[in-house]
């Protein structure tokens, strides 16, 4: 991605969307965020996420009390948002 994310409309999107609160957005993003840096690269540098280990590695950190389907829910729409402005895009 060539441009920077704004966090802040990045956050404020999610809020807006699913009406759960920024502090539980900003702490599942930061998870997602070292899952994806710990994550292997391939032989061109992309990582190939896994949802369902994504989610479980957000839950099964010790300051995340949230449910499956609110990390699930943030994921979701945090994708939605990508997609709507041209970053992202999901592969066959």
């Amino acid at each position: 991605m060539s441009e920077k994310v704004n966090e802040l409309d990045l956050v404020q999107f999610i809020a807006e969307q699913t009406n759960i609160d920024s502090k539980s957005i900003r702490l599942v993003l930061k998870h997602e965020q070292d899952f994806i840096n710990y994550a292997q690269a391939d032989v061109n540098g992309d990582v190939d996420v896994d949802g369902d280990e994504l989610v479980e590695y957000v839950l099964s950190r010790p300051d995340v009390d949230l449910d499956e389907l609110t990390v699930e829910t943030i994921l979701d729409t945090e994708m939605d948002f990508f997609m709507d402005r041209g970053y992202a895009g999901y592969e066959d």
